[in-house]
Order: structure tokens, then sequence, then C-alpha cells
């Protein structure tokens, strides 16, 4: 018997519109040229898009060069067509500037593919940090039925019998290089065993928090997220996403429907217990925005910051993410919050059941990865939400706060959690790594290393130079940490205790930009302020002046992305485009 869709598939107003067979004939005949037929496209059945992110330019998602062939499998098997077709390439370790220019980019082409195409439901591949955000973002745009593939993060990377996790060892070897432990060919080889196999960062960073984000917010098969790149359950999942985006599609289940404000607290409350990337800030913010779902810097505060860390992974903790996957990955996670109260389980997920549904039996299985809520690492782990004189909002990853950095910054007789350190102000990280270890600076471990023009105008794209080393002379003493500040973000893989994504950037008059090295900033995370302790006749004085140098556009991509994109505390979306949701209940007019 045939299936009947709940709502007709709008490829049939391409392939099957009884008023234009003029327009019928033009779009079927070059679709013949690669062994398609009529009676296919022309059978009723849906047309399910695979939007390809894997090539050879982005190696984290290179497996869905792979993938893809048991996604085709599944929708066949299902009763789909497959349309495989290409993304704009995100690779967060390699693009200049920074690869956060690309998520809006990646977004923009996507909207235009899902909308412009007879697209009837997609399957988003997903692994390297901004691929996510960008393809939810789309699909909440577009609204047909989505569904996420993430690609999984590498295998475990060992270093003479030591865990090196991706981003994570090279931050950490940085130290060890300025301390003169390890020499330049050590970092190297270091870094590389942390990379060694296909997939994303095997650590907790941005590509791992946001695909068990997608996972939390209900777009994904359970237990999908975490499953390491090479493992055989990778391609199971591949091929039972591909069988059940087509049922997706008769069922008309779209983002709509699942995306909804508990769904992103869910998501908040996850990257909490998970010790997720300090990027799911600005992603989260800007995936709520395009889903037309209101999410404010208080909500972090809220609902996910006085919640416990669950998992030792790095860079919070100490494994890695393939004994994160076999200790139970994301749905174990959740289950643990599920249980304590932390989660609202009535939302509506891919699977067309609801989040508790899913996550029945859900149990870790090794606690030492996956601790059980009332055992966590930490109490209140989750970000720590702050303004002031010298911004309207900032975050700090409490997770990553070590015993050494709390002892010295944080219990100080002022008070507890309060501290005041001198500023050192650099414009950008070509300045931070010419000066650092300039003398003349007289950096000591009562200072505080502040950088601005790296946001999402001023840089542009806004990138991961937040977290600062201290000087050589400082490591060298055993202080291999001091306070950081800055309008970028840091790489997710980083332990830095960082203040970032400080909003208003420098670049448009936000408080960095009159900051002078040499001024003294308090900074009481109790209140939830960091404040200039400058007075306001001189702050005043100093906005008069000449503004922080900016970098001039080099692309007309660049120049586009400065003058249309927001700040990191709204998301850092292209403003204009949030008010475009639910375009596809309209197809495109004929083009001939």
């Amino acid at each position: 018997m045939s299936r009947v869709p709940v709502r007709p598939f709008r490829s049939r107003d391409w392939f099957a519109d009884p008023a234009r067979s003029d327009m019928t004939a033009l779009y079927l005949e070059r679709f013949m040229n690669y062994g398609l037929t009529a009676d296919e496209l022309r059978s009723g059945r849906p047309i399910i898009g695979i939007a390809q992110t894997g090539s050879d330019l982005s190696p984290c998602n290179r497996i869905h060069l792979d993938l893809a062939r048991r996604v085709r499998d599944g929708i066949r098997d299902a009763g789909g067509i497959a349309m495989e077709f290409p993304v704009h390439p995100i690779f967060e370790n390699c693009r200049r500037p920074t690869a956060a220019l690309d998520r809006n980019l990646a977004y923009l082409g996507l909207v235009e593919t899902l909308y412009g195409y007879p697209i009837d439901a997609v399957v988003l591949t997903t692994g390297c940090d901004k691929t996510t955000p960008s393809g939810i973002m789309a699909a909440s745009t577009v609204d047909i039925p989505a569904i996420v593939l993430s690609g999984g993060p590498m295998l475990d990377g060992w270093h003479e019998g030591e865990l090196v996790g991706s981003g994570t060892v090279i931050w950490r070897s940085r130290r060890k290089l300025a301390a003169g432990e390890i020499d330049e060919e050590e970092f190297l080889r270091r870094a590389t065993d942390s990379a060694p196999s296909a997939g994303h960062c095997n650590t907790m960073g941005t590509a791992s928090t946001m695909n068990a984000v997608a996972e939390a917010l209900g777009l994904s098969l359970t237990g999908c997220a975490a499953i390491p790149a090479p493992y055989r359950e990778r391609g199971q999942f591949a091929y039972e996403t591909g069988r059940r985006i087509v049922e997706m599609a008769y069922e008309d289940l779209r983002p709509s429907h699942i995306l909804t404000r508990d769904s992103f607290l869910n998501a908040i409350r996850v990257v909490t217990a998970i010790g997720g990337s300090s990027n799911a800030q600005p992603h989260i913010h800007a995936m709520a925005r395009h889903a037309g779902v209101e999410i404010s810097a208080a909500d972090w505060s809220e609902h996910g910051y006085d919640l416990p860390l669950l998992v030792d992974v790095q860079p919070a903790g100490r494994f890695l993410g393939e004994r994160f996957h076999r200790a139970g990955g994301v749905p174990a996670v959740m289950n643990e919050l599920l249980g304590a109260g932390k989660l609202d389980g009535a939302c509506l997920t891919v699977t067309g059941r609801t989040l508790a549904e899913n996550l029945t039996g859900r149990m870790a299985s090794d606690r030492e990865v996956i601790r059980a809520f009332d055992q966590p690492l930490k109490e209140q782990a989750g970000f720590l939400v702050l303004s002031g004189n010298l911004f309207d909002v900032a975050i700090m990853k409490t997770s990553v706060i070590s015993p050494a950095f709390r002892e010295r910054y944080l219990q100080r007789e002022g008070g507890p959690d309060m501290f005041e350190a001198r500023a050192i102000v650099f414009d950008g990280s070509d300045d931070y790594h010419h000066r650092i270890n300039d003398p003349a600076l007289d950096i000591d471990e009562h200072c505080i290393l502040v950088i601005r023009g790296a946001g999402p105008i001023g840089w542009p794209g806004s990138a991961e130079v937040v977290n600062m080393q201290p000087p050589d002379h400082l490591i060298q003493r055993g202080i291999m940490a001091l306070p950081t500040l800055g309008d970028g973000r840091q790489s997710g893989t980083s332990d830095s205790p960082s203040i970032l994504n400080a909003s208003p950037e420098s670049a448009v008059g936000g408080g960095l930009s009159w900051l002078r090295t040499g001024d003294m900033i308090r900074i009481d995370l109790r209140a939830g302020r960091c404040d200039a302790l400058v007075d306001e006749d001189e702050i005043a004085r100093r906005r008069t002046g000449p503004a922080p140098p900016v970098p001039e556009s080099h692309t007309p991509w660049e120049e586009l992305y400065r003058e249309k994109t927001g700040q990191l505390g709204d998301g850092a979306v292209l403003d204009f485009a949030v008010k475009y949701r639910g375009i596809s209940a309209r197809t495109p007019r004929h083009n001939h």
C-alpha cells in the first residue's frame, strides 16, 4: 500500500505539476544524464537531500564521504530518493583568518539549496565545530524535516603511554615548551599523536560539544553524537539515520516541531554536565534565534550554572571521546540529568518519541568517566555570565578553573571569588605574540591579559585567541595561567578559565576600546561583575580619542560579514536573516 504524506511533498511542484508540463520536462530531463529515471522522480517518493560537509579541505568531516553511502542505503530501503550535494567547507584548524566567518556563509548557501531545489527532507552531516550550528540554523529557516548525523570523534590519542587530546595537547604543550621541558620536535610529535584516526576532536571541544547539543535538542538519533568515527556503529547509525529521515518526511516532522525553548534549555544544561565548549554560547543563541526561540544570557545563569560537571573528559577532565562513548555517551549523561529532574523529558525528538522515552535504560557503564549526579567532579560547573563597564555580557567557563588558579585568584583576603588585577592590553594576537615576553610590560602574577580586536567585526569573524598563556618567565616559575579577558573566543579544547565572548566588542565601541595597560580591573564572580576601576570622567575623555586599530577587509565576504553580523552575546548571526523562517511553506517561482 502506498503511503500518503501528512503534507504533500514539495518536490511534486517540480516533477509532477499538471499545470506546467513544460516546466516539469525541463526539471526532469537533466537528472536523466546520470542514470535516474523519470518514473523514480515522478513516483511520489520523497527526495532526501544529504548535505555533504565532508571534503579533503574538511578532514574532521571527511568520514562523511564514506558514511553518505550508508545514508543512501537507508534512504533507498525506506522508500526515498537520495540527492547528495556539497556544503561550503568549514575547517576550524586551518581556515584563515578564522573559520567563524564560514558558519554564516555555509548557513546562507544551505538555505538557498534547501529552498531552491526539489528537496523534501535533509540529512545534515556534521562534525567540525560550526558545521552543526550552520546546518541547524539553515534547517530552521527553511523548516523541512531534518536530522543530524555527526561524523564522530577520532580514536583516543596516545603519546608515550599518555593520553593526548586534540587541541588540548597544543595548549598544554605550549606551556611545557615555554618552561623548557620539551623541544619543538617533541611539541610537534605530541600534537600529531593526538590525531590517530578519522574524525573530529577527541576531546570535549566545540565539535563534540555541538554534536552533543544536536542530540540534546532532539535532532539526532539517540546515542549518535559520541560514536567514534572509525567504529562500525557509525556506519550503522548512518544507515538508520537514512531510514528515519524518510519516515520523518512522511510524518512532516520538522525542526519547528522539535526546537522549543525547553529543548534549548535542555541543551544548555547538557553543556554544563559534559564540561562543554564556551563556543556553545554563541552557537546555541544563533540556532535559537533562527528557530524563533527566545534565549537570553540570563538563561545560562538560571538554567545552566548551578549544575554539576559529570563527565571526566579533557579539557575539564582526564579522558577522551572513545572512552566517553563506551561509558554511555550523551544519553547516559542526559539520563542522569533527567533522573535528577534537571531536563524536560517531554520534548519531542526526531525519533518521533519524547526525550524521556529515548533515554529509558540509558545508564552509564563506567562511573570513572560519567559520574552519578550526586557524585560529580565539580558542583556549580556551568558558564558564569558577567557584565560591567567593559561589556554588557561575557562568559567564563567555570568547569576548567584549576585548584591552583582558584587558590591564587579566587581565595584572596579581599573576599572569596573576587580579585583585582592590572590589565595588560593587546591589540590582536600578533601584538600579543610580539610583546608577551617584553620585560617593559612587567607582567607578574597580579596581572590580567586582555585581548581586543578579536570579535566578529574586529577580526573579522571572531577568533579563538583569548586563551593567552603567561610570559615565559612566569611559566618557568610554575605559574601556568593568568586571568585572561577578551572580545574574541577561545578553542573549546582549551583549559583556560577566560572571560570571553565579551559583547559589545572593541571594534564597535565596547568598553575594551578605551581600556589601557596599567588599569586595574576588579572581577567579582559572586556578583557577576567585571569592571575597570577607571573614573567616569576619564572614560569619557578616552572615548573621544582614536579607536583601536581594525584590519581592513580582504574579501567581499569579509566586508559583507562585517556589515551584517551582530555580536557574540546575541549569537553573531546575520541579523537581517532571523526574520526568515518556515520559508519552505511556499515553493519558489518557476525559473523559466
